[in-house]
C-alpha cells in the first residue's frame, strides 16, 4: 500500500495532466439524478410495504386474541352476525336504526333532566336482555326460537324508541303551540 502511495506522489504531475472528456460532468449529473429518482420511489414503495405488514400484524394479532381468549367469548355469547350473512345484514340494520333513535332521543331537550336520564337508562337496560339472548344463542346456535327472539327484540326496541320520539315531538309541539298562544294574547 505504501508503494502505491509513493508511485502516486512521484507521478502526480502525470495524473493531473489529463482532463475528463467533454460532457463528462453532464453525464455524471444525469446518472446522479437517475439514482436519486430511484431512491425516492424505492423509499415510497418500502413505506407502503411496511404499512401493509403492520396492518397484517395488527389484524392477525386481533384474530389470535379473539380465538385464544375464551373468557371474552363466553361473556358476550354469540351474535347474529356470526351465524350467516343474512343475519349479519339484519343485525347491522337494526343496530344502526336503534343507535340513530337513541342518539335522537338523547339529543332532545327535556324539561326535567332526571326524566331524560331515567329514560336513557331504561333504554340501555334493554341491551341487557339482548346480551342474555346472545348467551342463549351460544348454548344453542341452531335454535330458531332464540334467533327470532333476538330479531324481535331489535324490532321491539326500535318500535318503543319510535313511540317515545313521537310522544316527545307531540309534547314539544304542544308546548310550542301554548307558548305561541300565550305570546299572541299578550299583544
Amino acid at each position: 500500500m505504501k508503494d502505491l502511495e509513493k508511485i502516486i506522489h512521484e507521478n502526480r504531475s502525470v495524473f493531473d495532466s489529463f482532463e475528463p472528456d467533454d460532457g463528462h460532468f453532464e453525464r455524471f449529473e444525469q446518472k446522479l439524478a437517475r439514482v436519486n429518482k430511484k431512491q425516492k420511489s424505492f423509499s415510497f414503495g418500502l413505506l407502503l410495504k411496511a404499512a401493509a405488514v403492520a396492518v397484517l400484524v395488527v389484524i392477525s394479532g386481533l384474530w389470535v386474541y379473539d380465538k385464544l381468549n375464551p373468557a371474552f367469548e363466553s361473556q358476550n355469547g354469540l351474535a347474529l352476525h356470526q351465524l350467516s350473512p343474512e343475519y349479519n345484514e339484519v343485525e347491522i340494520y337494526y343496530a344502526t336504526l336503534a343507535s340513530q333513535k337513541f342518539n335522537e332521543i338523547s339529543s332532545l331537550e327535556f324539561a326535567d333532566s332526571s326524566q331524560k336520564n331515567m329514560l336513557l337508562e331504561e333504554l340501555k337496560q334493554m341491551d341487557a336482555v339482548y346480551e342474555n339472548l346472545k348467551r342463549d344463542l351460544k348454548k344453542n346456535p341452531s335454535d330458531e326460537r332464540v334467533i327470532n327472539a333476538m330479531i324481535q327484540h331489535y324490532q321491539m326496541k326500535v318500535d318503543i324508541m319510535n313511540q317515545i320520539l313521537n310522544q316527545l315531538h307531540q309534547v314539544k309541539a304542544l308546548n310550542q303551540q301554548k307558548s305561541d298562544n300565550y305570546e299572541s294574547t299578550e299583544i
